[in-house]
């Protein structure tokens, strides 16, 4: 019979365990390969004198009026009906028109008179001049609390009611406001009061809310992503992908600070998305992949290259171009081509966030960075035309700097806004300079 010592087995378990992690020691692990990271579009903080960062923060805020007024007498015109009275649009308009609390604020102002695009700018920067701290959603909030109070407040002077033409206009002032007021004041009251306010914003419809008043954030940030940063957070009258876009508005706008390539503008879509909506499930970037359709657009639109005779035989019977157009048959037509692809992917309401985005970065790319050539093509094509020219115009006034912005037009728009609606563009851009240089 064979005996096992107890103590010799232990000894040989010992061993193998020995064995065994001496050899898993000596084994060597392959390095995993990291997830990359995305560099910052742009790390660094914006670096221009001030009398360089002036010059471009009133070419955006004259450049944005500039595109409001050319499009103010044909808001929400198909583009066939401002062809009939007007040929084509290239310059100041009479803003003959009736008013509205969203339009102009009296019927049949002059030439160079502006709508609620240039009001939001004058707006903002009492706001961002009157933030204690960086701004933020809430503070954002109790401003927009704040006028309407104002304004509720003016309701209650003596004499008011035996004026009634005065009372109108108090009261058309009240209904520009009372909308954003409502998801404002909602917001203040906790997530379920802002929720249902939201939802019935505009009808509940993806407006272009952010749009009139982010660009504005482009021009006090110190980078790309803490524009994009500033602009989603106070996108607080947006819903979904609208955000995404309200931001990418700043996003751009501050970049049109750094440079004139409007390449390098264009691209702060794709590369920057702080917020991972390029990660949705089944649906990814919505504002990258209308980005994307519209820029491919005008790159294959660019390139035709048709024989004189044949095109001179289609335009004769399809496309003429309209009265007073300064470019050639080939360029109409390559515009009107343009405008058909607008047109195919417009949406019910012209002033969806989507439609204004999808018509924005086709005219931008179209204008190949010409700021009166852009701001034409968009202002003729019509539907919601003034509120895409003043976000392009604000872009693009960025980018090219007041001194650099049609002469004559420019100095009517300054004027009208100064002398008839009180609203002092040189004065705001003084003042958007002194936050920055104190």
């Amino acid at each position: 019979m064979k005996y096992n010592h107890p103590n010799i087995s232990k000894c040989i378990v010992a061993l193998s365990l020995v064995l065994m992690f001496s050899c898993k020691h000596n084994e060597k692990e392959t390095p995993l390969i990291q997830a990359p990271k995305n560099a910052a579009y742009t790390s660094d903080t914006l670096q221009l004198s001030k009398e360089a960062y002036y010059d471009r923060v009133l070419g955006a805020l004259v450049g944005s009026a500039i595109g409001d007024a050319m499009g103010a007498s044909t808001e929400m015109w198909h583009r066939k009906d401002i062809q009939l009275k007007y040929g084509y649009i290239t310059g100041l308009t009479p803003a003959e028109r009736v008013q509205s609390p969203e339009g102009t604020w009296e019927n049949n102002l002059l030439q160079g008179a502006t709508t609620d695009d240039t009001r939001w700018k004058f707006l903002m920067t009492e706001y961002v001049t009157q933030s204690e701290g960086k701004p933020n959603a809430r503070s954002f909030s109790k401003f927009i609390n704040g006028y309407y109070g104002q304004l509720t407040k003016n309701l209650s002077d003596a004499g008011l009611a035996t004026q009634t033409d005065l009372l109108d206009q108090k009261m058309e002032q009240i209904d520009w406001i009372k909308e954003w007021a409502r998801v404002s004041l909602a917001y203040q009251n906790g997530m379920d009061a802002y929720t249902r306010a939201l939802n019935r914003f505009y009808g509940g419809e993806m407006s272009c809310a952010g749009q009139l008043y982010a660009p504005m954030f482009g021009l006090i940030a110190n980078n790309t992503e803490d524009a994009y940063a500033l602009g989603y957070e106070h996108s607080l009258f947006d819903i979904g992908y609208a955000k995404d876009i309200t931001a990418s508005v700043s996003a751009m706008t501050h970049m049109a600070l750094r440079t004139h390539d409007m390449d390098s503008i264009l691209n702060v879509v794709p590369f920057t998305d702080l917020e991972g909506y390029q990660d949705s499930r089944l649906v990814g970037r919505i504002p990258y992949n209308i980005w994307v359709a519209s820029t491919n657009q005008v790159r294959g639109i660019k390139k035709i290259t048709a024989e004189r005779d044949s095109l001179t035989e289609y335009i004769i019977g399809n496309v003429v171009p309209p009265q007073n157009y300064p470019g050639s048959a080939i360029d109409w037509e390559q515009q009107e081509m343009s405008y058909a692809f607008l047109e195919k992917e417009q949406k019910a309401i012209p002033f969806h966030s989507g439609e204004i985005w999808q018509i924005l970065i086709t005219g931008l790319a179209f204008g190949e960075g010409d700021f009166l050539k852009t701001i034409q093509y968009i202002v003729n094509y019509g539907r919601d035309n003034d509120t895409v020219a003043a976000v392009a115009g604000m872009v693009l006034g960025a980018k090219t700097g007041y001194q650099n912005l049609p002469k004559e037009i420019k100095e009517e728009v300054v004027k009208v806004n100064r002398d008839y609606l009180g609203i002092d563009l040189v004065a705001m851009a003084r003042k958007i300079t002194q936050l920055k240089y104190p």
